[in-house]
C-alpha cells in the first residue's frame, strides 16, 4: 500500500533534485527544468496532504502552481531566446546584459 509518506519522500527527493541543479548548473535551461522540478515537489507535497486530509484545497493549490509554472516557463524561454540572440549563448555566466 503507497501511503503519504511515500509521496512526502518523493516530493523531498524532488526538490532536492531541483535545487542542486539550481545551484550547481550554469546552463540556463537546465536551471529553468530545475525550477520546474521544486514547483512539482510542491504540487506533489500538495496533493498528498490534500489526501490525507481529505480536503480540497491542495490540489486547487497545485493547479494554481501549475498554472504560474507554465507562466514561468513561457517567459522564462521568451527571455532565453531573446538572450540567445544577443549573446549567442545559453550559459548564465557570460549573460552580463543587466551590468553596467
Amino acid at each position: 500500500m503507497i501511503t503519504s509518506t511515500h509521496y512526502l519522500v518523493l516530493g523531498a527527493i524532488l526538490a532536492l533534485i531541483g535545487t542542486v541543479g539550481v545551484l550547481t548548473r550554469r546552463n540556463v535551461v537546465v536551471i529553468l527544468m530545475s525550477i520546474e522540478l521544486i514547483l512539482n515537489a510542491a504540487n506533489l507535497n500538495l496533493v498528498a496532504f490534500a489526501r490525507e486530509l481529505n480536503q480540497i484545497q491542495g490540489q486547487v493549490f497545485a493547479v494554481f502552481i501549475i498554472a504560474i509554472a507554465v507562466a514561468e516557463a513561457s517567459v522564462g524561454l521568451g527571455i532565453l531566446i531573446a538572450l540567445f540572440r544577443n549573446k549567442e549563448t545559453v550559459d548564465a555566466g557570460e549573460i552580463d546584459l543587466l551590468k553596467w
